[in-house]
């Protein structure tokens, strides 16, 4: 998938590197709700099992994770995956960040709106859904802009980094 001068395409093993320094990069600013990532890419080597695993996954259809790729200098800008894959709605989870070099640049929805497309037709999902606490500002414009309904709060939903338990609101897209 491109627009722009972006390539969103899967994750590979041979992306270890680049992969490791985006969440490095970031880590602040995942911490919170981006908890598995953040705990299982400490070091190199951590990222380097977490990748195989997560490549393993998406071989099951269980787990597929992209990333943004800025082309002009082969940087990953973002990430966007499919988790909690249920194939007999067929529903799944959406997750997304971006790089903060990339963020408040209009990447995140172009890329976020072109997925779901991709997803509706390649893997035929009826539903996408994504969940995001009240704080996150920058995940509830780019759901809404990519036509996102709030569907409710799922209260105590979330355990994060630090170990609060938190209350989500869960966001819905359904194909037409």
């Amino acid at each position: 998938m491109n627009f722009d001068q972006f390539l969103i395409r899967q994750l590979l093993e041979e992306d270890l590197a680049a992969y490791f320094q985006l969440v490095e990069e970031n880590r602040d600013r995942l911490e919170d709700f981006f908890t598995g990532t953040v705990s299982r890419t400490k070091t190199l080597d951590d990222t380097k099992e977490f990748l195989s695993e997560i490549v393993r996954r998406a071989s099951e259809k269980t787990y597929f994770p992209y990333i943004i790729v800025d082309q002009t200098n082969q940087k990953i800008a973002g990430f966007v995956d499919l988790k909690n894959i249920d194939w007999n709605i067929p529903k799944a989870e959406l997750g997304l960040y971006i790089d903060k070099a990339y963020a408040h640049r209009g990447i995140a929805s172009k890329a976020f709106g072109l997925f779901c497309d991709f997803c509706f037709k390649e893997y035929k999902f009826q539903k996408l859904f994504l969940r995001t606490h009240h704080s996150n500002e920058f995940a509830r414009k780019v759901a809404e802009k990519c036509g996102f309904e709030i569907e409710g709060t799922i209260r105590k939903d979330y355990k994060t980094t630090a170990g609060e338990i938190v209350d989500l609101i869960y966001y819905g897209r359904v194909n037409v």
